[in-house]
């Protein structure tokens, strides 16, 4: 069962034209809150927002990160879970252990300003190029969730963005959309064999027993997740993790049955063991093994990585319900 002390987390974090919105369907205190935000525009109908519990920024975006060799991040084992970045021959690793207490780390690799995101309640992990129209843009959390799911906020007009989609919903800048950059969620061996090079994450403050146990025990055994009253995916359960690109699954436990899927246009799935879930036991490098997926296309100069997802089943069905996850190879 998730523990008491980590329900203040839960909070974390479809283009539709724009619609006008009458000043007596925004929340009480909103407006009071959000003073910029522009409520009169969204795509999405208010009611599906909700708190989670802390208020704007109360789990604090990492801003300025700094960065140690792999040999100094002694913390981390080889189990551990990281999102892993490559831009332009320079790899950085974040560690989940950071993200589960943080969500979104504002960063920049080269010229490139980027957003790491991780909501812990639907394991979702996504990299965004975090600028709009040539606007850098740099981001933190509402406090609200929309199917469960993290609602972001970029600081400059403080629009509302949903992070399983990077669409903004509410706000000036609803509708646009940020670019996903192509990442993996593996393990820190992994990410140490292909960028013993690489760059850690640093963690934000010293406190040693704050980073690595998990503050959301238990929750991926749930039968149901947390902060969600939408329809469920049937003939898998909800906590399931599915491989998703662009609006195709499949599961996490088919590919780890066939452990290679190549499909007819061109993607290639893989799993390897070795990586704990970042939602299991109290420690996280002593919960379960989920594995290491890998999404990657053929081209004519080679295989390349392809922005993908492993996600809880019923995130996936939240944002795409009329799309078909597949959990057996024989489906067509």
């Amino acid at each position: 069962m998730i523990i008491a002390s980590a329900l203040w987390l839960f909070a974390v974090t479809a283009f539709i034209a724009p619609q006008m919105l009458a000043a007596q369907d925004i929340p009480r205190g909103w407006k009071t809150e959000w003073k910029k935000t522009d409520f009169t525009k969204r795509s999405v109908d208010l009611s599906e927002i909700f708190s989670g519990g802390p208020p704007k920024d109360g789990i604090p975006s990492i801003d300025r990160p700094t960065f140690e060799a792999i040999k100094e991040a002694d913390w981390l084992t080889d189990r551990s879970p990281v999102i892993s970045l490559e831009v332009a021959g320079e790899a950085r690793a974040y560690p989940l252990a950071i993200l589960t207490r943080h969500e979104i780390v504002n960063d920049r690799m080269g010229d490139m300003p980027i957003a790491v995101t991780f909501c812990p309640l639907c394991n979702a992990a996504i990299v965004f190029e975090r600028q709009y129209n040539g606007r850098e843009l740099e981001f933190g959390t509402t406090g609200k969730l929309r199917n469960s799911d993290l609602v972001m906020y970029d600081r400059q007009t403080e629009s509302w963005w949903q992070q399983f989609t990077g669409t903004a919903i509410v706000g000036r800048l609803t509708g646009a959309e940020l670019e996903r950059l192509p990442s993996r969620l593996e393990s820190f061996a992994r990410f140490k064999e292909r960028f013993p090079h690489g760059k850690v994450l640093k963690r934000p403050y010293s406190r040693t027993g704050l980073y690595g146990a998990n503050p959301y025990e238990g929750y991926d055994s749930l039968a149901r997740p947390f902060l969600y009253d939408g329809s469920l995916p049937k003939e898998i359960p909800a906590m399931a993790r599915v491989v998703s690109v662009g609006e195709r699954a499949w599961t996490l436990d088919l590919l780890r049955r066939e452990t290679r899927i190549e499909t007819v246009d061109g993607l290639i799935l893989e799993w390897v063991p070795g990586q704990a879930s970042a939602l299991d036991a109290h420690e996280i490098d002593r919960s379960r093994d989920v594995g290491n997926v890998s999404v990657q296309r053929k081209t004519a100069d080679g295989l390349v990585d392809v922005v993908h997802g492993v996600d809880f089943a019923f995130a996936f069905h939240a944002f795409y319900p009329d799309a078909r996850i597949i959990h057996d190879i024989e489906a067509p």
